[in-house]
């Protein structure tokens, strides 16, 4: 199921995408192949027979909106690099020079990051200025653009996570394979099976899923952050194996993630320490009582959802508790 709520949302995010572009491409939002009136201005007289020299250009506010058809307060003398070439010169506006948000836009759908254009008209120099008129580089299909190079980075991203994982994961596994060799995990069970008891009625008494769930929880209720994956996932594993469905999750396991997801904390993550110093307890408290607020939300929200008969129908427990031809 998850995997066609991820492919709509996918579809939907093309479909907005390409329509976006469209509609830009109809109203010329970005003013492709016309020329915009410009003045350049030398830093000196002798720049102003360079190949290449450093130039300020100013942009008429009047003449800006008028060529975009856009109100976008101007950012004054715009600095930029001037190269005169045997085909032409060219004009280019690096990455951290501050731009109207237009030009920016512009800009930034450039791998480079770097805003260039075709000087044509270049009319003589008077008193180390000049006019011009700047033909940029025609800009399309933005909003797919940025919608892929999202999706390279999130990919990117993924591989990075699922790499700094590996580490966790053993450790914490390793850890658990111990103590399930000593038997504290069954008695860890044995501890924890009263206070999880309501909130996982349907995982046996004793299963070492209930162990996992007990120290996924503590690691959260800690502040361990991303060290409780591994116990997460490992808790999911276990309450697989009560599920006699491989595509449909039962209670005990959307209980877990809400409350995982919930994420109540009684000490501050170690990203916040580490970033605010003592400062973090300033945000303690109202992060403790949104925690639980979170939490108890979490918990009701599961409990009234899982009573509804919409889902009640697709409980794999409950389907495979009834004879075959009811559960059809």
């Amino acid at each position: 199921m998850l995997n066609y709520i991820w492919a709509g949302l996918l579809a939907f995010a093309l479909i907005f995408a390409i329509t976006a572009d469209v509609q830009d491409l109809h109203s010329d939002k970005y003013a492709n192949g016309r020329p915009l009136a410009v003045k350049i201005h030398f830093r000196s007289d002798a720049d102003s027979n360079l190949r290449e020299a450093s130039v300020g250009l100013v942009i008429d506010q009047q003449q800006y909106m008028d060529h975009f058809h856009v109100s976008e307060p101007m950012s004054g003398e715009i600095p930029a690099t001037l190269s005169r070439g045997d085909n032409g010169s060219m004009v280019r506006i690096a990455t951290a020079t501050p731009l109207p948000p237009r030009l920016t836009a512009m800009r930034d759908v450039d791998d480079s990051k770097i805003l260039s254009a075709t000087v044509e008209k270049l009319g003589h120099v008077q008193n180390g200025s000049a006019t011009a008129m700047l033909r940029f580089e025609p800009v399309r299909f933005v909003k797919l653009r940025a919608m892929t190079a999202a999706g390279m980075d999130m990919a990117g991203t993924a591989v990075k996570l699922a790499l700094d994982l590996i580490g966790v994961l053993a450790l914490w596994l390793g850890l658990m394979k111990i103590g399930e060799a000593s038997g504290l995990i069954d008695v860890m069970v044995k501890i924890i099976q009263p206070i999880l008891r309501p909130l996982f009625p349907k995982v046996p008494k004793n299963h070492p899923a209930m162990g996992y769930i007990a120290i996924n929880l503590a690691g959260n209720i800690l502040g361990l952050g991303n060290a409780t994956t591994a116990m997460g996932l490992k808790a999911m594993e276990e309450l697989q194996k009560l599920n006699p469905s491989d595509d449909t999750a039962t209670d005990p396991m959307v209980m877990l993630l809400a409350i995982h997801t919930a994420a109540f904390q009684l000490v501050p993550p170690a990203t916040v320490v580490a970033i605010m110093g003592f400062s973090a307890m300033q945000v303690f408290v109202p992060m403790l009582l949104v925690g639980l607020l979170a939490t108890v939300i979490a918990i009701i929200t599961t409990k009234l959802l899982g009573r509804l008969p919409i889902y009640r129908r697709t409980d794999p427990q409950l389907l495979s508790s009834l004879p075959a031809e009811v559960a059809q």
